[in-house]
């Protein structure tokens, strides 16, 4: 793109921070808004209910053994994405373990869109694996990703590492857009090809982060993509191959910045990420209003935390950077090494990358460090920091540390400057967001994947042994509940106008009075 070209795009763009545009009380995209803080000002959301049981041998719930679900729906096998909820639908990313088209089978990557109000299924995105294996597009996990609403588009990054701009009505009305390629996209992989119909996705526009910026994927690509104006900011999951010590490209970005309207590619970080990842890069980038200017936060694959202005500049060799305001290293120096010596990456107190997303709340950050469940438990650290600074954070923008913790992929949630966020051991820390003291640690007794939600009063966390443990919102700890849901609750409960949704690998439950 040439410096012309450039600033009368970026003149087109509409830049701010604003909330997305949505129901009054929808759930549009990861962490309800830019903020990622895992909170809602809803009331009314029940504590007590009842997932049923199973119709004899098959998969299918009996709805009279439930109580106070409003609508439960199957899933595919394997399901770890977040559900968004708007406009009168809800969108979760799954596999393909039970087709919702017998003509379109085999192992993919799926987003599912269902009615609001019943559960009626209306369209999917059936994403053909990259073939790769567990190197990049782990056989079965589908699409890990959090899907991003903003009037008719969603936006979502597949299991194909690439980021996708869909219309909210599928092919229902028509074939919308520049792409007119869904059949091949969707049937690449069948011979004959399957005549696509109502119930398949309509891809408005298509950018491949691959074949765009030499990105190599490690085992799965996941992102909550971030609607900020008119652009979208994206992790690329750029990380190692399967030994585990070499990075591929060590020059592909890790976060990208498109045009939310055409998808074309604005600007890239080039602040080293991918040259020091140590695994991969899988957190979700946040955006921030920090004296009047736009921020978008990044917690890399590094273990660093970096800000960065929303306006691309110009390099010199032409390619448009996104300008590094500050970093800062989220693992203490006695995590990188001891005695003198590097400690090595996945070894219990050796450093970890960021997986959870950094949440913005009263103009501070806060972020933790984690590493994929596979790697076990081991140290970890929560960090305050104060994004008005620049330069290395370490250096005099310390809010406060908390050490106490463990590794942790659960994004922070606050309310009334009181924190309440889950580590993999299976702990629930309730701190104080101005000191970092904590008011109380509870044991869940079982691991701990997605992040806790805030609402009504209460603290819902899912855990790995299928408990739905439901807390007291308050700096004295209480329990107010336990739901069994019978399977593993890895995804994050959400809430919108006035139902909780909770998803097991098999299936997604609208929970509320009917």
């Amino acid at each position: 793109m040439n410096r012309m070209r450039f600033t009368r795009l970026l003149g087109l763009l509409a830049v701010g921070l604003t909330p997305v545009v949505a129901g009054a009380a929808d759930w549009p995209m990861w962490g309800l808004n830019y903020s990622r803080n895992m909170v809602s000002d809803e009331t009314g959301i029940l504590s007590t209910w009842d997932p049923g049981k199973f119709k004899g041998n098959t998969e299918e719930i009996d709805e009279a053994t439930t109580k106070n679900v409003k609508w439960v729906v199957k899933l595919g096998s394997q399901t770890y994405g977040n559900v968004a909820v708007s406009g009168g639908k809800v969108f979760v990313g799954t596999n393909n373990e039970t087709p919702r088209n017998p003509a379109i089978n085999g192992d993919r990557g799926v987003l599912m869109c269902f009615d609001e109000k019943t559960g009626k299924f209306l369209w999917q995105l059936a994403a053909p694996k990259l073939g790769t294996g567990k190197v990049s597009d782990w056989e079965f996990l589908g699409i890990c990703s959090s899907p991003a609403v903003e009037g008719d588009r969603v936006y979502i990054v597949s299991n194909r590492c690439e980021v996708l701009c869909l219309d909210v009505n599928g092919l229902a009305n028509g074939n919308d857009g520049a792409y007119k390629d869904e059949a091949k996209y969707s049937t690449a992989v069948m011979n004959p090809p399957h005549k696509l119909g109502p119930t398949d996705a309509d891809i408005i526009w298509r950018f491949d982060m691959r074949e765009e910026l030499g990105v190599f994927p490690h085992n799965i690509t996941n992102c909550g993509p971030l609607i900020i104006g008119d652009r979208l900011v994206v992790t690329t999951s750029n990380g190692v191959d399967w030994t585990h010590t070499n990075i591929p490209n060590p020059k592909a970005p890790a976060l990208a910045m498109l045009n939310k309207n055409t998808g074309e590619l604005l600007g890239e970080e080039a602040s080293g990420v991918s040259k020091g990842t140590l695994h991969a890069n899988w957190s979700s980038p946040t955006g921030a209003k920090v004296g009047g200017k736009d921020l978008i936060l990044f917690g890399g694959g590094d273990g660093v935390l970096y800000g960065y202005d929303v306006n691309p500049v110009k390099a010199d060799d032409g390619v448009n950077l996104l300008k590094e305001l500050f970093r800062y290293d989220c693992n203490p120096p006695k995590y990188r090494a001891k005695d003198g010596k590097p400690l090595k990456y996945a070894t219990y107190d050796g450093p970890s990358e960021v997986i959870a997303t950094p949440v913005f709340y009263k103009d501070r950050v806060f972020v933790s460090v984690g590493q994929d469940p596979e790697h076990g438990e081991g140290l970890g650290q929560l960090s305050c920091v104060d994004p008005s600074k620049t330069g290395d954070l370490a250096k005099g923008g310390v809010i406060w540390t908390y050490d106490k913790i463990h590794r942790s992929l659960s994004t922070p949630a606050i309310k009334d400057d009181v924190i309440y966020v889950g580590d993999f051991s299976g702990f629930v820390h309730c701190i104080d967001a101005n000191t970092g003291k904590p008011y109380w640690v509870f044991d869940t007794k079982s691991h701990i994947w997605g992040s806790a939600l805030v609402v009504d009063g209460k603290v819902y966390v899912g855990t790995e042994d299928g408990d739905v443990v439901i807390l007291a919102a308050s700096k004295t700890l209480k329990e107010l509940g336990r739901v069994d849901m019978r399977a593993p609750v890895y995804s994050s409960p959400v809430v919108a106008n006035g139902t909780l949704y909770i998803s097991t690998p098999t299936h997604l439950y609208a929970l509320g009075t009917k």
